[in-house]
């Protein structure tokens, strides 16, 4: 048995011989400061780089949350200072008018009747409304 193991193995070093020459001619590492070296890191880079934009892309653009916005909507929006905004969202059946800053969002308002139809929205109405509605609240 230890004859027929001892002639198999002496039968499998020119195999064994072959391989580790073959290994050391690969191993043979070009520098890593040439042009072609240097330019295909650089591409490996902007492949990277690009897969990490597109994928921000695409999670920003993405709605993964089920029903998310569905029956919530900005209306109409306007600006009061340099970070402050009044937005009208309609949810549901009912209005709600916003106060919106860099810090922190306020209700202010709610309206069950819409105050304008979300399919008449714009600027100038908005304005005009909101200026009526404060009026009002104003006069009570």
């Amino acid at each position: 048995m230890k004859r027929i193991f001892a002639t198999s193995l002496l039968s499998t070093m020119p195999l064994l011989a072959g391989a580790a020459e073959s290994v050391a001619s690969s191993a043979r590492v070009s520098d890593p400061l040439s042009l072609e070296s240097v330019s295909q890191m650089l591409l490996g880079l902007l492949l990277v780089v690009a897969l990490i934009f597109l994928l921000a892309w695409v999670f920003r653009r993405a709605n993964f949350i089920p029903g998310q916005g569905v029956d919530m909507r900005v209306i109409a929006s306007l600006p009061l200072g340099a970070r402050e905004r009044a937005v009208l969202v309609q949810c549901g059946e009912k209005q709600l008018l916003l106060g919106v800053s860099s810090g922190s969002v306020q209700l202010l308002a709610q309206f069950d009747e819409p105050v304008i139809a979300p399919d008449k929205a714009g600027s100038s109405d908005f304005a005009n409304k909101l200026a009526q509605l404060l009026q009002a609240r104003r006069g009570d």
